[in-house]
């Protein structure tokens, strides 16, 4: 009988945020290890919920200097090799991506990285040399495309009349208080804007359902909402997506929900609001299989917020969001 797979190691940067516990969960579900953990912030008593023997530092560098002594030791004592790092996951701010995933083939190791994986697309192609020169993968999360719902939207719209254009209305408000200002999110240079930063995962999404772009219109870009009118092959996307939350509908607000989302096609509704909960473990499970998305999927959508976060905008001509008659310009 064969020895079976020894579970892989993993090394995480950006342990303290908001997304860092589902690669925690998503490392241990799929049966591997979390063996060190980076983050300026010391606050990550959650990593005792799933890798409580995990090294921790809050230096970029004594952690990558950790990286290194394990890859060396693993090449000169092969008794020691089951320490070295295979993998390294990433989520930290979008403006370090970059660095943390050259950080991680240097070091030997595969990366996953959060969306979006880079700022600018010319970003990737100098990964893509990386990829070559190192042979390691470098992989990002595109989570939606394994959602249930939104895999049989696709599979419609492949089986469906191609030469037909779809109409779809996205609207996707999730209320921020005055610290998201404060953080490096609401810095355009870092987390590359309201559309990068809370809409990567939805263009994505829609170019992989609709295929390329056509045109890619702005009509408002601001610190806190922006909308436009995307074309892609198969369908005319308005789009609109806010963090103020005197843009909630009424009836929302006044139940106290703070986060609204809606994709309507031809006036319909698709729901995928739920079944939200597993998408990592199964990002991380097709990722290990060798079967998920990397640098060349991840283009379309960086070359897609990286035109409206540069974009002039055109203000309330052609075809816009509805909602753009309602709200203050």
């Amino acid at each position: 009988m064969s020895e079976p797979l020894k579970p892989f190691n993993f090394a995480l940067i950006g342990a303290a945020g908001y997304i860092a516990p589902r690669h925690m969960k998503a490392i241990k579900d799929t049966g591997n290890q979390l063996i060190c953990a980076l983050d300026p912030y010391d606050g990550v008593g959650i990593i005792d919920s799933y890798f409580p023997d995990a090294d921790f530092f809050i230096e970029p560098e004594r952690f990558d200097r950790h990286l290194d002594k394990l890859r060396r030791m693993s090449i000169s004592k092969k008794r020691l090799k089951q320490l070295k790092v295979d993998y390294v996951s990433i989520c930290s701010p979008n403006y370090m991506h970059d660095s943390h995933i050259r950080l991680a083939l240097r070091n030997d190791a595969h990366a996953i990285c959060e969306k979006p994986i880079v700022l600018n697309p010319w970003n990737l192609d100098a990964l893509k040399e990386i990829e070559k020169e190192t042979g390691k993968k470098i992989w990002t999360i595109l989570q939606l495309r394994f959602h249930p719902a939104i895999k049989a939207l696709r599979d419609q719209i492949l089986k469906g009349p191609q030469n037909k254009v779809h109409d779809l209305d996205l609207t996707y408000i999730t209320s921020r208080g005055n610290w998201y200002y404060r953080s490096w999110k609401g810095d355009i240079t870092k987390s590359g804007g309201i559309a990068t930063n809370i809409g990567v995962h939805f263009f994505d999404m829609l170019s992989w359902i609709f295929g390329a772009v056509k045109e890619n219109r702005v009509h408002l870009l601001k610190e806190n909402k922006s909308a436009g009118l995307l074309r892609l092959e198969k369908a005319n996307i308005r789009w609109f997506l806010s963090i103020d939350n005197n843009d909630i509908p009424k009836t929302i607000r006044e139940k106290g929900q703070r986060t609204f989302r809606s994709l309507k096609m031809e006036g319909q509704e698709i729901e995928f609001s739920d079944g939200f909960t597993d998408l990592h473990t199964e990002t991380y499970r097709e990722i290990l299989a060798n079967r998920g998305f990397g640098l060349t999927d991840a283009k379309q959508s960086i070359i897609i917020v990286h035109h409206i976060r540069n974009a002039k905008p055109v203000g309330l001509k052609g075809d816009y969001h509805p909602l753009l008659k309602e709200i203050s310009l």
